[in-house]
């Protein structure tokens, strides 16, 4: 498998990322536990070549780390691991969550605990704190990183603006600065190509996006005339009612994408993933399997060049910049909401 750098780090990774959301409860369309299950993926993943694996405290409330760090159980060097805090880990408890130094240090040992292991390398705040400074986001990590229990910060979601804030921010204190960030892209949601990923090429960030088959349409299993339903209780069931006419627009550009993989001799599964890992923007994408098979279709992806004619046509389906519904945008959301506009 081809390694590329993650940014200016020195660190050399997989352009496949395994994602670990659907390690645990939120997987498991039973609301079991699929930890066997999840173990197996991940070893077939680092057996396939893939040295990068992202979790996050908020998955399956911590079990998807503790599934994580038990695959990884004797070959956690060969790995470079990244997980996330921000997202409520209590709902009753205003504090277990967020931005803050006091989360921040209190929840990256749970994440330690979870992970079973000395030292997270990549540690991400999952989402931007607009109420909260972004010097005391940064300070907290840049401690945990001279103590020796992160390599290396990043961040995630956060809108072009933010990430230059937060890159001026580091540079004025004498932080760490954040050198990754995860936002979301694929066929359907482009609008990172207009500013979040030239702004991480100007700064010389690395990028892992999530969602490169949009939540699951460009799956292969969501056509006009397919009965396909969400497989798991992570899925927000509106991203898939096609009451919604955001939705149906969705579906009319999906079977048009679906045409053209098939004309050009690869799934809809392969040419989503593998046109995500074109962009010169992007490091590795995140890939989520749920099980075995799913992995399996994924890996093809990771080797294959997209010819010029077939970017050419994507560009014509769905135009550069634009995402099909705005809504799959998380990034730049609070800056949208009426109370931010209308003050």
């Amino acid at each position: 498998m081809e390694y590329r750098a993650l940014g200016r780090t020195g660190v050399a990774v997989s352009p496949l990322c395994l994602g670990t959301m659907m390690f645990g409860p939120w997987g498991s369309t039973g609301g079991g536990d699929n930890e066997a299950d999840g173990i197996r993926i991940i070893h077939a993943a680092l057996d396939a070549g893939i040295n990068f694996v992202d979790t996050a405290d908020v998955y399956s409330n911590g079990r998807s780390e503790e599934i994580t760090g038990k695959a990884l159980k004797g070959r956690r060097d060969d790995v470079v691991l990244a997980t996330k805090f921000f997202m409520p880990m209590d709902a009753d408890d205003p504090n277990q969550r967020g931005g803050s130094r006091r989360w921040i240090i209190r929840e990256v040992e749970n994440s330690l605990r979870r992970l079973d292991t000395d030292y997270i390398d990549l540690y991400q705040v999952h989402r931007p704190t607009p109420d909260v400074d972004i010097e005391e986001t940064l300070g907290a990590l840049t401690d945990l990183v001279h103590q020796g229990k992160v390599r290396y910060i990043g961040s995630s979601s956060f809108s072009g603006s933010q990430i230059v804030e937060a890159q001026w921010a580091s540079r004025e204190r004498g932080l760490e600065r954040f050198v990754t960030e995860q936002p979301p892209y694929s066929l359907l949601v482009r609008g990172i190509e207009e500013d979040v990923l030239p702004t991480l090429q100007r700064h010389g960030m690395g990028s892992l996006t999530y969602s490169p088959l949009g939540g699951g349409w460009l799956s292969g299993r969501w056509r006009k005339d397919a009965d396909a339903t969400p497989t798991s209780s992570a899925r927000p069931k509106a991203r898939f009612d096609m009451s919604i006419p955001a939705n149906q627009r969705k579906l009319d550009i999906v079977e048009d994408l679906a045409v053209l993989a098939e004309r050009s001799g690869m799934s809809l599964l392969e040419m989503s993933i593998a046109f995500v890992i074109r962009h010169p923007g992007v490091t590795s994408a995140i890939v989520g399997p749920r099980t075995m098979e799913q992995l399996e279709s994924y890996l093809p992806a990771a080797s294959l060049v997209l010819p010029d004619d077939v970017l050419d046509r994507i560009d014509e389906i769905v135009a550069p910049g634009v995402t099909v519904n705005p809504d799959d945008n998380s990034y730049g959301a609070h800056e949208l909401i009426p109370a931010a506009r209308r003050r």
